[in-house]
């Protein structure tokens, strides 16, 4: 088994695309292939001692999952496995899909949601980013002026993709060395 986790939440399969290109940039070296949280266990997740976890951000600021009117079972499901679940001593970076300009009042709010639950766990947290260059009037997922982890917008600002998930790599890949 490799050293890093790569977990995710769907619907559209925009949060699955950012996980194979960690995937790939990282290396299995590095890193397993991506698993959709649907398809894991806690115990998957615990496996690792390094977990990057993505997802995106439905409706009024939901996590994924059935209620949010996804297809299939996503984040919202898969919660209730964290009751009681020791993260303490793993290490997470999180990233977040959202639409800054058709929510800006709930703008990756699920990333939030995901820091709060795996904070609670116990977990320790890297790969926080700027909030700059981005227009919102609230989220969730800001601690500190700053995003919880990387965000992309990939309806109004994928030209930004690629070059915010490189430096974010960068950053997070320092922050285990």
């Amino acid at each position: 088994m490799a050293k890093v986790g790569i977990f995710f939440g769907t619907d559209t399969g925009n949060s699955r695309k950012v996980a194979k290109t960690i995937h790939k940039q990282l290396g299995d070296a590095l890193c397993d292939k991506p698993v959709n949280i649907q398809k894991a266990s806690i115990d998957d997740l615990l496996a690792y001692d390094v977990l990057i976890i993505g997802t995106p951000t439905y409706g009024e600021g939901e996590l994924p999952g059935l209620t949010a009117g996804t297809s299939t079972e996503s984040w919202e499901e898969f919660m209730p496995n964290l009751a009681g679940a020791d993260f303490s001593g793993k290490t997470i970076a999180l990233y977040g899909l959202g639409d800054q300009e058709g929510y800006p009042g709930n703008f990756v709010d699920a990333l939030g949601m995901l820091y709060d639950a795996f904070a609670d766990c116990g977990a320790n947290f890297v790969g926080f980013t700027g909030t700059e260059g981005y227009t919102f009037t609230a989220s969730k997922a800001v601690l500190d002026d700053q995003f919880v982890g990387l965000v992309l917008d990939e309806d109004n600002q994928k030209e930004l993709s690629d070059t915010r998930l490189q430096d974010w790599l960068q950053q997070i890949e320092s922050a285990w060395a």
